[in-house]
């Protein structure tokens, strides 16, 4: 399985000069590449692929020669970058999806650099890549694994690299336990044993700053003036703080359901759908789809095994009798089924009803593992 190490990079102020020169001709060739494939059809009706265009880097080495400080396979994968870009664009189009055309990447749009095989390297304190030399590299955990591809970044005026690695998965012992899980906007996550994690709410917490840094760049009217672009730094690194927290959240809550259980069941629900609704901001706060995508990584190394259900009235359904109606929640928090009269908290219900279908009664947890995984 792959898995991705990032590290922060301390670059001197000519490697930073370097750096900054390459995402901008880097930049150039993607909007270049993408004008080209673009006149190339409305003109002549003519498709272009990547690696029609990759066969002229050579050419475009000797016309701007600018070009030759870049490693040859960087350049590559910006072609690349942008034939998949197309290929995700035609896809759309096929399943009958709202299709967005490729577009050109602006001056701070494109921030980053990818090593796609080889070019570079990494030691204890220095991490070399090739045509920009060594930059020294802040190694806060080990590397593990054989390394496959290297992307340097650039975040609000910070530096880092992502390693890909290929790692051996790594089994953590067997519990016997399982569990359901219920996520929602006013408790992050309930689970089907009773216990309720609570919501940080990040972005709500940080909204006030978030507004006062806003109207700060509103003021400043000159779009390319150095007042207003320290202040649209602040903003994204507000941004970058608050999405920090949520994915250091996310990291420790997916990591404790993956230690205590060698089952984790929840719903397979349509976040990007449920975004677009009434909840909007509590839900992209909250962050279901990055949590989740967390949870099956973690579970594949662990040998976990997770299993998403379908989420149609587990909120209205009894847990005992399996009774469904709308009139079972009486309110956010209050289930009490109609029929049998059970009465539980409704989400700690829904958990267990989750838990149910990923595991119907009579059916050894050790078995539905080795199925799943």
């Amino acid at each position: 399985m792959l898995k991705a190490f990032r590290y922060r990079l301390n670059p001197t102020k000519a490697q930073e000069a370097v750096l900054n020169e390459q995402l901008w001709l880097c930049r150039q060739l993607y909007n270049s590449a993408l004008q080209e494939r673009r006149d190339a059809y409305k003109k002549a009706r003519k498709t272009i692929t990547g690696y029609d265009q990759m066969k002229y880097l050579t050419e475009i080495k000797e016309a701007l020669p600018e070009y030759k400080g870049i490693y040859s396979q960087v350049l590559q994968d910006v072609l690349k970058r942008l034939d998949k870009s197309f290929q995700r664009f035609f896809s759309r189009i096929k399943v009958g999806r709202t299709p967005g055309y490729p577009r050109f990447q602006g001056r701070d749009r494109y921030d980053s650099l990818c090593y796609p095989q080889s070019g570079f390297s990494v030691s204890d304190k220095t991490a070399f890549f090739s045509k920009i030399g060594n930059i020294r590299i802040r190694l806060h955990r080990p590397l593990e694994g054989k390394i496959k591809t290297a992307t340097i970044r650039r975040d609000c005026g910070e530096w880092y690299v992502s390693y890909v690695c290929e790692v051996e998965a790594q089994p953590l012992p067997v519990t016997g336990n399982s569990v359901g899980v219920d996520v929602g906007t006013t408790w992050f996550a309930i689970t089907s044993d009773g216990e309720f994690v609570e919501n940080p709410r990040h972005f709500q917490n940080s909204m006030k700053k978030l507004r006062v840094a806003q109207r700060s760049v509103s003021r400043k009217k000159n779009k390319r003036s150095n007042r207003r672009r320290k202040a649209v730094q602040h903003v994204a690194k507000l941004h970058r703080k608050v999405s920090r927290q949520r994915l250091d959240f996310h990291h420790k809550t997916a990591g404790k359901l993956i230690k205590e259980n060698d089952l984790i069941a929840h719903e397979d629900l349509n976040v990007g759908g449920m975004g677009r609704g009434n909840l909007a901001r509590s839900i992209h706060d909250v962050g279901w789809s990055q949590f989740f995508s967390l949870l099956s990584q973690k579970a594949e190394c662990a040998a976990r095994s997770i299993v998403r259900v379908d989420p149609r009235y587990t909120s209205q359904g009894c847990n005992p009798c399996g009774y469904v109606s709308k009139a079972n929640r009486l309110s956010q928090s209050r289930f009490v089924c109609q029929q049998c009269g059970h009465t539980e908290n409704a989400d700690v219900n829904a958990a267990r009803n989750i838990l149910g279908r990923a595991v119907p009664s009579g059916i050894n947890v050790a078995v539905v593992n080795a199925s799943v995984a």
